[in-house]
């Protein structure tokens, strides 16, 4: 696993709400492909804000791990799961169209791992969406 964190994602119990407060202190360009999630370009990584985070509800946080391929989602969950992780999600095909699987670190902070083809990773491991 590439020492990095693509997307910080907070579950949040009103989207609109939180978008709004985001665009009131000055973060632009927010992409909403749907109800329940929002996305912000941060830098070289991706903040987010989702209704229904993880199926966990909110609110909560995930961090996220892109990969250049739907093959390295399991490769990183199992590298994750040797460790001493916990394989929360097993890597899948996606509804949005890439692949994604999620695993929790032993202190149950849970991390998506995803290739997502809408996405470009580059070669620093920067995601921009």
């Amino acid at each position: 696993m590439d020492q990095r964190i693509s997307l910080l994602t907070l579950g949040v119990a009103d989207l609109a709400r939180a978008r709004a407060f985001y665009e009131a202190l000055g973060w632009g360009g927010a992409q909403q492909p749907d109800e329940e999630v929002c996305f912000f370009q941060a830098g070289g990584m991706v903040f987010g804000l989702w209704t229904a985070l993880g199926g966990h509800g909110a609110p909560g946080i995930e961090l996220a791990h892109n990969v250049r391929s739907p093959e390295e989602v399991g490769a990183v969950l199992a590298e994750a799961q040797r460790a001493g992780g916990t394989i929360v999600r097993p890597a899948a095909l996606a509804e949005w169209g890439g692949t994604s699987g999620a695993f929790a670190d032993p202190d149950g902070y849970v991390w998506e791992v995803a290739h997502n083809p809408g996405w470009t990773l580059k070669e620093d491991g920067s995601v921009r969406i």
